[in-house]
C-alpha cells in the first residue's frame, strides 16, 4: 500500500473515531474524493495537489492551508474558513463556497467557474488570472481584491512585434449583484455580460476591462476608474458615477439613462448612440467626445465641457446646458428644441445671453 492510500485511510479512520484536528499534516497528493470531513480543522496543512473532488468540508477551518493545484471540483466548502490559504491553480469549478471566508487568500490562476460564492468574503484576496465565468458572487465582498491583468512572461515594455497574450481574470457572465468591490483591482478583466446590478464599485479599478453588455443598474460607482474600458451596450441606468474617470472609454449603444456623472472625466470618449436621458452631467469633461446620435433628452449639462465634441444629430431636447462650453463643437443637425443655453459658450465662441 502506498503512502497516499495509507494517509487516505488514516484520515478517514481518525475522522470516524471523532478526531477533527488534522492541522500541520503533510497530505500532499492525498485522495479524499467525496470524503465527509465537515467541522474539521486543517490549519497550516499541506494539501497541495490533493484530490478532493466532491469532498464535504462544511465549516472546516483551512486557515493558511497549502492547497496549490488541488482538484476540488464540486466540493462543498460552505462556511469554511480559508483565510490566507494558498489556492493557486486550484480547481474549484462547480464548488459551493456559500458564506466561506477567503480573506487574504491566494487564488492566482484558480478555476472557480460556475462556483457558488454567494456572500463569500474575498477581502484582499489575490485573484489574478482567476476563472470565475458563470460563478455566483451575489453579495460577495471583494473589497481590495486584486484581479488585475497579468503581463505575459517575457513581455517587455514597448516591445515591438508579436507579444504574448496577457493573462486576465475571467468573469464572463458572473453574477455579482450587490457585491462589494470597493477598491478592487480589475484592470483588464473580462466581465462580458456579467451582472453587477446594485454592486459597490467605489474607487474600483476597471481600466481597460471588457464590460460589453455588462449590467450596472443602480450600482455605486463613485470614483471608479474606467479609462479605456469597453462598455459598449452595457446597462448603467440609475448608476452613480460621480468623479469617475472614463478617458477614451467606449460606451457606444450603452444605456446610461438617469445616471449621475457629476464631475466625471470623459475626454475622447466614444459614445455614439448612447442613451443618457435625464442624466446628470454637471461639470463633466467631455472634450473631443463622440456623442453623435446620442440621446441626451432632458440631461443636466450645467458647466459641461464639450470643447471640440462631436454632437452631430445628437438629441439635446430639453437639456440644460447652462454655462456649458461648446467651443468648436460640431453640432450639425443636433436637436436643441427646448434646450437651455443661458451663459453657454457656443461653437463660434459667442456667449449665449
Amino acid at each position: 500500500m502506498n503512502a497516499a492510500n495509507s494517509n487516505h485511510l488514516d484520515i478517514l479512520k481518525r475522522y470516524a473515531k471523532g478526531d477533527r484536528d488534522f492541522s500541520g499534516l503533510n497530505l500532499s497528493g492525498i485522495k479524499l474524493n467525496g470524503a465527509q470531513l465537515s467541522h474539521s480543522d486543517w490549519l497550516d496543512v499541506n494539501l497541495s495537489k490533493a484530490y478532493l473532488n466532491g469532498a464535504v468540508l462544511l465549516f472546516a477551518c483551512l486557515t493558511r492551508a497549502n492547497m496549490r493545484g488541488a482538484l476540488m471540483t464540486g466540493a462543498n466548502l460552505c462556511g469554511a474558513n480559508l483565510n490566507q490559504a494558498s489556492l493557486s491553480n486550484v480547481n474549484l469549478s462547480n464548488a459551493d463556497l456559500h458564506g466561506a471566508s477567503l480573506q487574504g487568500a491566494t487564488l492566482f490562476g484558480a478555476n472557480l467557474s460556475l462556483a457558488n460564492l454567494m456572500d463569500t468574503n474575498l477581502i484582499d484576496a489575490d485573484m489574478r488570472t482567476i476563472n470565475l465565468s458563470g460563478a455566483n458572487l451575489m453579495g460577495a465582498c471583494l473589497h481590495g481584491a486584486n484581479l488585475r491583468q497579468e503581463r505575459a512572461l517575457g513581455e517587455q515594455e514597448g516591445e515591438a512585434g508579436n507579444k504574448k497574450k496577457r493573462s486576465i481574470a475571467n468573469l464572463v457572465g458572473a453574477d455579482l449583484r450587490g457585491a462589494d468591490l470597493r477598491g478592487a483591482n480589475l484592470a483588464g478583466a473580462d466581465l462580458f455580460r456579467a451582472d453587477l446590478s446594485g454592486a459597490n464599485l467605489q474607487d474600483t479599478n476597471l481600466t481597460g476591462a471588457n464590460l460589453q453588455e455588462t449590467k450596472f443598474n443602480d450600482a455605486r460607482m463613485q470614483g471608479v476608474f474606467l479609462t479605456e474600458a469597453n462598455l459598449s451596450m452595457a446597462v448603467l441606468s440609475g448608476a452613480v458615477l460621480n468623479n469617475a474617470r472614463l478617458e477614451r472609454a467606449m460606451i457606444i449603444d450603452a444605456d446610461l439613462n438617469g445616471v449621475s456623472l457629476k464631475s466625471a472625466v470623459m475626454p475622447d470618449v466614444k459614445a455614439s448612440r448612447v442613451q443618457m436621458r435625464g442624466a446628470d452631467l454637471t461639470d463633466v469633461k467631455l472634450t473631443r467626445a463622440d456623442l453623435s446620435r446620442a440621446d441626451l433628452q432632458g440631461a443636466i449639462m450645467i458647466r459641461t465641457n464639450l470643447i471640440e465634441a462631436y454632437l452631430a444629430r445628437t438629441n439635446l431636447t430639453d437639456a440644460n446646458l447652462t454655462d456649458a462650453i461648446l467651443n468648436r463643437a460640431e453640432m450639425s443637425s443636433a436637436n436643441l428644441i427646448g434646450a437651455i443655453l443661458t451663459g453657454a459658450t457656443l461653437p463660434d465662441g459667442k456667449v449665449q445671453k
